[in-house]
């Protein structure tokens, strides 16, 4: 029973997600528009019972009899947020009469069911990343989150770019477990263990007592580590593992697109945060080597992904490599968690635990402001339509979009559909970062951290970065408001397809964008208590203990 209960969301989901499966068989479309409404309705049950758990449950930990799941506040948390945005994209996805999205954007044509279920199978993933404690269910967790992804990109429309970049995805994404893999029998040869708090414990072994030094890890250890971020890396799009998500999130639907900015990102994040733990203890504190390497990747990759958003034409691939820049903040925020014990530890170790409290509040608070405000983005791109079949005159091809994915597509589109244009202004903004929306107080969160940590250089790019930002952002909001119509539309009737489960879907991103940014900095009972989740707990600076450290397992069969 332990173990039902500790999984009971996740099961939930996976049957859910069967019983869509057999609906996508029937031959009757409305029994297969019909598995919207049961994901829709699934996803908002969920948020409502582990965000009351959340909001007023106890601190404890619940485990199963093998100790491999243990269900935090922390997990609790991310499942509430995984089920609230999910039942938005659920919205975003919602099929018309002709099992398509009521824009016509996502077209799976009968795999309606299909589609859904494999979406909730990618979140049961996410959900099992957040509560496992053993690297085997760990790593089976995040192919759960991702492999339900890669079919879904080859289905979400009957086109070539589609399936190229299903293609695309799928092999990156074997390498990347592959990766994973490697990694991992590092860690256990390392360790000799699989559970996770065995490994922090045989780690901590080499602490002598002081619960702020630096662990005498072994090379094998060191290098599954290494090769772990590298896996994760590929996970949130981080430089230089970037590559594929520009061809990706231009040939999935739209819909789909705003999928995979949020449920590879947030499960990535998950399990860099928790090898760190194992590793790092309850203070996060690692070999010096390991805050450089995420230093470095978090230059490089919020650098790269802001200069070449410059670049792009499509929009879809703007938000691709703002995707990018964003896991570069994020990863700010993870840097301040590890380098706050040697920066703060030796003369405020109550600073440093304050610091690594508020980097995972930030981390946290900042995938859900993410995929508010990016989804919103998204689901404005469906309302508007496309513009391609004038481009292409009278050619024999359809085209390639069905809902507005270029900067052409937005040409005026602000002054013709106000609500649409203030939508999209408001989720650019909050992209960027600018007061009164909920990216401004995102972007805090994450900056803040480093700022305590005495991470000043790292600060310092991470602000110019985000001017950057600004010009691709404003530049999608300019077009739309300064550019004129073409001649033939400025008087024309609104020829865009309206969904009302769609326009609902962009209607509560683009209003929680804003309510959490305005209402968030008055009160700290939502902030406050992802803090109490992040689980960290203040520990005494014992005196060192003078003994020999043991010898980890593979370092002992080497002698």
């Amino acid at each position: 029973m332990d173990l039902l209960n500790a999984l009971a969301p996740e099961l939930v989901l996976i049957a859910v997600a069967c019983v869509l499966f057999f609906l996508g068989t029937s031959h009757k479309p409305s029994m297969r528009r019909l598995s919207a409404l049961i994901a829709f309705a699934t996803l908002v049950a969920i948020f409502l019972w582990q965000g009351f758990s959340f909001f007023h449950g106890t601190a404890s930990t619940l485990r199963d009899p093998f100790n491999v799941v243990h269900v935090t506040p922390m997990s609790i948390f991310v499942k509430t947020l995984v089920s609230g945005v999910g039942a938005v994209l659920v919205l975003l996805a919602w099929p018309g009469n002709r099992d398509a999205t009521g824009s016509g954007s996502l077209n799976v044509g009968s795999d309606v069911g299909e589609y859904f279920g494999l979406a909730l199978l990618a979140f049961a993933g996410v959900f099992l990343v957040s509560s496992t404690n053993d690297i085997i269910l760990l790593f089976l967790a995040i192919e759960l989150a991702a492999i339900p992804t890669y079919i879904m990109v080859s289905i979400s429309r009957p086109l070539p770019v589609a399936q190229e970049a299903g293609v695309k995805y799928f092999f990156l994404g074997a390498m990347a477990a592959a990766v994973m893999l490697f990694g991992f029998s590092y860690v256990y040869g390392g360790t000799g263990h699989i559970r996770l708090d065995a490994i922090s414990d045989v780690i901590n072994q080499t602490r002598n007592g002081n619960a702020w030094a630096v662990p005498q890890i072994n090379s094998f250890l060191l290098m599954g580590l290494i090769v772990l971020l590298a896996g994760f890396a590929f996970k949130i799009a981080a430089v230089p593992f970037h590559a594929y998500v520009g061809d990706v999130y231009q040939g999935a639907a739209t819909p789909l697109t705003a999928l995979l900015a949020f449920v590879p990102k947030i499960s990535g994040f998950l399990a860099i945060i928790k090898i760190l733990s194992a590793v790092g203890g309850a203070h996060y504190v690692l070999p010096p080597v390991v805050g450089t390497v995420l230093w470095v990747v978090a230059v490089l990759t919020m650098t790269f992904g802001n200069v070449l958003g410059l670049l792009q034409l499509n929009i879809k691939r703007v938000f691709a490599y703002s995707s990018i820049a964003h896991s570069g903040y994020m990863l700010v925020a993870v840097t301040a968690l590890v380098m706050a014990a040697p920066q703060l530890a030796a003369t405020d170790p109550a600073a440093a635990t304050k610091v690594q409290l508020s980097a995972l509040q930030g981390i946290l608070f900042y995938i859900a402001a993410y995929g508010l405000m990016n989804g919103g983005a998204f689901g404005i791109l469906m309302l508007l339509p496309t513009r391609a079949h004038k481009q292409m005159g009278d050619s024999e091809f359809p085209p390639v979009a069905t809902t507005a994915e270029t900067f052409e597509d937005l040409a005026g589109q602000g002054r013709k559909h106000p609500l649409l244009g203030l939508g999209m202004a408001i989720c650019c903004f909050s992209l960027i970062g600018l007061p009164l929306t909920v990216g401004f107080f995102g972007k805090f969160y994450l900056i803040a951290p480093a700022l305590k940590a005495n991470l000043i250089g790292l600060v310092v790019i991470t602000m110019i970065n985000a001017a950057i930002s600004a010009a691709y952002y404003l530049k999608i909001v300019s077009t739309m408001f300064i550019r004129p119509l073409p001649a033939d539309e400025a008087s024309s009737a609104d020829a865009s397809p309206r969904s009302l489960p769609l326009s609902l879907g962009v209607g509560l991103s683009v209003a929680a964008t804003l309510v959490l940014g305005i209402a968030l900095p008055w009160t700290d009972a939502f902030t406050g208590r992802i803090g109490t989740a992040a689980g960290i707990v203040a520990a005494p600076v014992a005196a060192p203990v003078v003994q020999t450290p043991p010898v980890l397992p593979a370092e002992a069969s080497l002698r």
